[in-house]
């Protein structure tokens, strides 16, 4: 679980975090979450691995405001070997303020696909260890 404090250049006139930031959120927690399981970015990219974002969508629930704490959950979603959609869960307290998603690929240093299963087994099989994880606790 990773913890955000609303900053107060985050918010806008009215005292409202501004919707751009929940992105930047999500990139922190997936940032987090990746390094929590030993793959944090520094060492992909040792490795040679690069994993841009396709896409990445938010659906807003509630407002949020300076000095609250978010706890922002990420989840593996799916996984098929080849792309990547993680899904992201904040929460003030026990209340969810918004739901996200992001879609990656894997991607070498000169930007072609790949092959995780065969080029980077121990990453790829955390990645399916973590969707299969998502599938059991009913969370689909």
């Amino acid at each position: 679980m990773y913890q955000h404090q609303v900053q107060y250049y985050e918010t806008d006139r009215m005292g409202i975090t501004h919707h751009s930031n929940y992105v930047r959120w999500m990139e922190e927690a997936r940032v987090s979450f990746l390094a929590e399981h030993q793959y944090g970015y520094d060492r992909l990219e040792e490795e040679g691995i690069v994993s841009p974002v396709l896409s990445v969508s938010c659906e807003y629930k509630k407002t949020t405001t300076f000095a609250q704490t978010i706890d922002i959950a990420v989840e593996v979603k799916s996984f098929n070997g080849v792309k990547l959609v993680l899904e992201y869960v904040m929460k003030r307290e026990d209340e969810v303020v918004c739901v996200g998603e992001s879609r990656h690929c894997f991607l070498n240093k000169e930007g072609r696909p790949l092959r995780m299963k065969k080029e980077y087994p121990a990453f790829y099989e955390m990645l399916k260890k973590e969707e299969t994880c998502r599938e059991n606790s009913g969370n689909i």
